[in-house]
Parts: C-alpha cells; structure tokens; sequence
C-alpha cells in the first residue's frame, strides 16, 4: 500500500498568498506576523509570499476566489478573528466565511487554510494570536507548505 503525506519543503518558485482582515488588527497583524515568519523558517522566501488585507472576515472568501481564479498560488491562508458580541452576527460572518472558503478550496482544488479565529472572548483570541495556544497564523503556513507538497505528490 501506498503511504503519502506532504512535508514541510515548498517546491522553487511556489507563490503562497495571506490573505488577512484589518478587522481587530491586534490579533490579525500577530496572525500574519506569525505566517510570515514560518513561510521564512521553512525556506520560503518573503518576495514569495504576497499579502493582501480586506477589510473583515466576511470579505475573505470572495479575494481568496479571485486570488484562485489567477491561478498564480499554491496555496492561500485567510486570516481573520471574529468575536462574539451580544447579537448573531457572530454566527454569521464566522459560519459563512468558512463555508465560503471550503469553496473555493474545492472549485479551484487548491489548498485554502482556515485561520480565521472564531473566538468567545477577545482573550482567547490572543491566547492563539501568539499566546498560550500558540500562533494559528504560523499553523495555517505550514498546513499551506505541506498541503503543497502533498498535492505535489498526488496523482
């Protein structure tokens, strides 16, 4: 039986795209700090890595379409952070944003990594935009690498 799994080895000149929300920059900016500097430590170099802010999560979706719909990427990582407040919103732009991702994962078979944080309070936020639970931001670049490497791989 055949065994495949990605690594952590971008092949030369792959483009990789942060897409990030200006929205609580506090945390997104840490987001991108943290995939910027894990597409470094893993070899990608910065001129390689094209970073593109919207205005909030909501907005997500539709640049990572056009950014697939290019076809100048291997792989795109959305981040964001969205906090629950006293209405549904909440609900809202967290479910569809990624739904909305998922899709355009599926209709351009590339890889899109789902960091947008979909918090309960702003401190769990920060305990996952370089905090206690680590940065998500650098999760999500090295899930884009290896999902990369992986699709490489595959017939």
């Amino acid at each position: 039986m055949t065994h495949l799994e990605g690594d952590l080895r971008a092949a030369p000149g792959a483009r990789f795209a942060i897409l990030a929300a200006r929205w609580n920059p506090r945390i997104t900016d840490a987001l991108v700090a943290g995939a910027r500097k894990a597409f470094a430590d893993n070899g990608v170099a910065a001129e390689a890595v094209d970073v593109v802010r919207v205005p909030g999560a909501w907005e997500l979706p539709v640049a990572a379409a056009r950014l697939g719909a290019a076809g100048k990427h291997v792989a795109i990582i959305a981040l964001g952070c969205v906090v629950r407040g006293d209405t549904r919103h909440y609900e809202h732009v967290a479910d569809q944003c990624a739904e909305g991702l998922m899709r355009v994962a599926l209709d351009y078979k590339l890889p899109v990594l789902n960091g947008v944080l979909a918090a309960e309070r702003f401190e769990d936020a920060e305990a996952r935009a370089g905090g206690t639970h680590g940065n998500k931001g650098e999760e999500a670049a090295m899930a884009a690498i290896e999902m990369h490497n992986l699709l490489e791989k595959l017939p």
